[in-house]
């Protein structure tokens, strides 16, 4: 794995990086008496070990995976961390949520008209995480035609938390081509912190404290700065 930097259920036990979704859904399940297939909090899981520790986020590792940080400009701060993977990516941001709702549904009307106000379109579709919305923005090509780019959006409401992916490439197109990122995006693990904080408000990302590679199998590696989608801003 390359890591970079770049511009813009309850508790008790699951899997650790190595295992399957599928163990860590059963184990979650059996201590909580919830169905929990992933993506995790903190509370879930029983060690944080083998993990990419990312502050709000933490990432298990696989090979080939390259991870970038984006940074915000005016604040130089990380709003969201993309996987690549393949040839496809997977951007992440983590928010605060209400205690006893969740976003999710309000969040995919926000995208929805935010894409339609720029000429896009956007379909809702099921998905393995529940609802998923995929859409279409205008987007040049290099000789000048028009045509559209795909973005696929996935959102997971956890314990006072929301987790939002953009999936881009070949992923947001192809379900084959996306499952090695849905598999990563089942085994992250959410630290919400216990701070209150306001409903959509970043959880606070940041630079492993070691950024170079990791004695870890298959560990991230780091790529140079980029700005992020601006599609994926849900306001």
């Amino acid at each position: 794995m390359v890591f970079g930097r770049g511009k813009k259920a309850k508790k008790d036990q699951a899997a650790e990086p190595g295992e399957s979704p599928e163990t860590a859904g059963s184990a979650a399940e059996e201590s909580t008496g919830r169905a929990v297939t992933g993506p995790f909090d903190v509370s879930e899981v029983d060690s944080t070990d083998g993990y990419v520790d990312l502050g709000a986020l933490l990432i298990a590792p696989r090979e080939g995976l390259q991870l970038r940080l984006e940074i915000e400009e005016a604040t130089q701060r990380v709003v969201a961390v993309t996987m690549d993977l393949d040839g496809s990516s997977l951007q992440l941001q983590a928010f605060a949520a209400p205690r006893t709702e969740g976003l999710w549904d309000e969040i995919r009307e926000q995208i929805g008209q935010s894409v339609g106000s720029q000429g896009g379109q956007v379909e809702e579709i099921p998905g393995v995480f529940g609802t998923e919305l995929v859409a279409k923005l205008p987007a040049g090509t290099a000789d000048g035609a028009g045509g559209y780019r795909v973005a696929r959006f996935i959102g997971v409401d956890g314990p006072r938390w929301f987790l939002r992916g953009v999936l881009g490439g070949e992923a947001a197109l192809d379900r084959d081509s996306a499952a090695n990122l849905e598999s990563l995006f089942r085994q992250i693990v959410v630290v919400r912190g216990e701070s209150p904080m306001p409903p959509r408000d970043l959880l606070q990302l940041r630079l492993p404290k070691d950024s170079a590679p990791a004695p870890l199998q298959g560990a991230p590696e780091f790529e140079q700065p980029e700005r992020g989608p601006e599609i994926t801003q849900i306001g």
